[in-house]
């Protein structure tokens, strides 16, 4: 119970996708500037991030190193989150139009999303097993939603504010998103275990 409880704090606050690892920063900048898009995407991301990480996973244990295959793990694994993310998309479409609509272009850019991608790579890499690999997986995404919407809220706030005309849009956005990271580096010392 401790070795998930380690990798969820670990995932979410010390060593987050976003704001440590640097990983998924195209929707954390593009999809930032709404709450409720913020969460949209979160919880798109999250589906598919636990979703991809099984499968990914599985054929990773079941396919490529049985048959000797381990080569072939990054385009299986860009194939993989490419098809759950154009099944996310028709799902979105039938389900939530007005959140396909506010998501926009950015909904496609999952498929591109380095932290889906990363963290079906770390988790081979850590050598999780498959319950491991998808508390990693939730909690990782649970920390990329936490950040997103953080992120998102500061920048409707930021949006009331004055700011110098210099510093308006992408500048101000950047300057709070390396005092995000820096606030995040407080939870550096958490121990677990």
């Amino acid at each position: 119970m401790i070795t998930y409880l380690s990798i969820f704090i670990t995932a979410v606050f010390v060593n987050n996708i976003v704001l440590a690892q640097f990983l998924g920063i195209c929707p954390f900048l593009g999809v930032s500037k709404k709450v409720s898009t913020a969460w949209g995407m979160g919880m798109a991301v999250t589906f598919v991030m636990t979703i991809a990480t099984i499968v990914t996973y599985l054929l990773q244990k079941y396919l490529l190193d049985t048959a000797g295959l381990q080569y072939l793990q990054t385009i299986v694994f860009i194939l993989v989150i490419a098809a759950l993310v154009q099944m996310v998309e028709i799902i979105l479409k039938k389900v939530s139009p007005a959140l396909y609509q506010a998501l926009g272009v950015f909904l496609p850019l999952i498929t591109t999303n380095c932290a889906i991608l990363g963290v079906a790579i770390l988790v081979i890499q850590k050598n999780f097993n498959l319950v491991e690999s998808v508390v990693f997986a939730v909690s990782t995404a649970v920390g990329f939603t936490l950040a997103l919407i953080l992120f998102a809220g500061i920048r409707e706030q930021l949006s009331l504010t004055k700011v110098p005309k210099a510093m308006q849009g992408i500048p101000i956005a950047l300057i709070a998103a390396g005092l995000l990271a820096m606030a995040f580096m407080g939870f550096s010392g958490i121990k677990i275990g």
